[in-house]
């Protein structure tokens, strides 16, 4: 009997260690990937915003697409509106500047244009996220070939500076 209980007992403690050694070293568990969610990284990629500002005008990207701004020109008074936006081009931002500049060349010499505040009903006193500019001359030169007109501000203590993209139609222009 003692035979068989040492057998027994050897059988049972192989097989025991046999079971534990097969699960610690030759089997893995396989786990799958997390599922995706919706907040997703692409939903912060740092393209991800909207091919036009929320006032149907052309985005340019300031800095390093930390702000946005949106040009809106009304061909038919000749104004042209300036919106501060967010990093997402979906809101407006107001900053503490009173004045922003466009720059722009004319028959090869620079040219600046001032927009003044003129804050929305939402801005907070001394603040302004519009500007805007009644010079008819803005608006011509903004559609001129080799204008190069470039978008000047200052937001937080921190100077801006963005290219201003030419997207007007080119129907009523020759352009050869």
């Amino acid at each position: 009997m003692k035979l068989s209980s040492k057998l027994f007992t050897l059988i049972l403690a192989s097989a025991t260690f046999g079971f534990v050694g097969c699960k610690e070293s030759g089997t893995t568990v396989e786990t799958a990937a997390p599922p995706a969610t919706v907040d997703t990284h692409d939903d912060h990629d740092e393209h991800a915003h909207p091919s036009e500002g929320p006032h149907h005008g052309g985005l340019i990207e300031l800095g390093n697409e930390e702000y946005h701004a949106e040009l809106v020109h009304d061909e038919d008074t000749g104004s042209v509106t300036i919106y501060v936006l967010n990093a997402a081009a979906t809101e407006q931002i107001p900053i503490e500047s009173t004045e922003i500049t466009i720059n722009v060349k004319h028959d090869g010499k620079p040219e600046q244009f001032k927009l003044a505040a003129s804050p929305d009903a939402n801005d907070p006193q001394g603040k302004s996220s519009r500007f805007v500019s009644t010079d008819a001359e803005l608006g011509e030169h903004l559609d001129e070939e080799g204008a190069d007109p470039k978008l000047v501000l200052t937001i937080n203590g921190k100077s801006f500076r963005g290219t201003i993209a030419h997207d007007h139609d080119h129907e009523d222009h020759d352009h050869e």
